[in-house]
């Protein structure tokens, strides 16, 4: 049986998660691209956020999850109470959380809503897809932030309601403007145009989960 423990120990990403928000009961941070919320199953990806969180805060635990590829916002309760309490709110659809993301295409509403739903594809597993027959109800809010016509490019203020898997790669392939640098839902020249998925978790608004205060966090992307 071939060895594989030393791969336990490769990094996904050089680039660090950053410190947003802290306090006794909270931790939020940035999660850089390229790196699990959690770890896989395979030894060469255990290396993840919450590891690394966890080597400085041993009690943060996960409440939701980013993608591999999307940067951004991600909550880390550190109470039991903490984790129960955002849990329900996220339950309830209470927690806003918006991104950043650049398109192909000059996206022609200023504003609208995407209402496909999504299944699991079991043809292609861990693909998704859109199917009007299996398919659980999505709603995905969108705005164009600005729009390049020397590249063909707009950038996006999306605004999930639901929070199903690949759902806003796969509901802005649907309509035809796909996300730049998407290795899984994007065509060859569309993965070519970034050196990664241009999708950030931007801003999350919520109520903390001991004091009840109103909190909106900012996180600028990158790109």
């Amino acid at each position: 049986m071939t060895d594989l423990s030393h791969l336990a120990v490769l990094q996904a990403t050089d680039k660090p998660f950053t410190v947003l928000y802290q306090d006794e009961h909270l931790l939020v941070v940035s999660k850089p691209a390229k790196l699990l919320t959690v770890p896989g199953r395979h030894p060469a990806n255990k290396d993840c956020l919450i590891n690394r969180v966890q080597c400085e805060w041993p009690s943060a635990t996960v409440v939701h999850r980013l993608d591999y590829d999307t940067s951004g916002i991600v909550l880390l309760p550190l109470t039991k109470r903490a984790l129960s309490e955002l849990s329900k709110q996220f339950q309830a659809r209470s927690i806003t959380k918006q991104y950043h993301a650049i398109v192909t295409g000059l996206v022609k509403q200023d504003q609208g809503e995407i209402t496909l739903p999504i299944a699991a594809d079991d043809a292609n597993r861990p693909l998704y897809k859109i199917c009007q027959a299996s398919g659980k109800p999505s709603l995905t809010y969108f705005k164009v932030l600005s729009r390049d016509k020397a590249t063909n490019q707009s950038r996006l203020l999306l605004t999930p309601v639901t929070g199903r898997s690949h759902q806003l790669r796969l509901h802005l392939q649907a309509i035809g403007h796909a996300i730049l640098g998407d290795t899984l839902y994007g065509e060859a020249q569309i993965i070519a145009q970034a050196d990664r998925l241009l999708l950030h978790a931007a801003n999350i608004s919520f109520k903390h989960p001991t004091t009840g205060a109103q909190l909106s966090l900012d996180n600028p992307a990158e790109f």
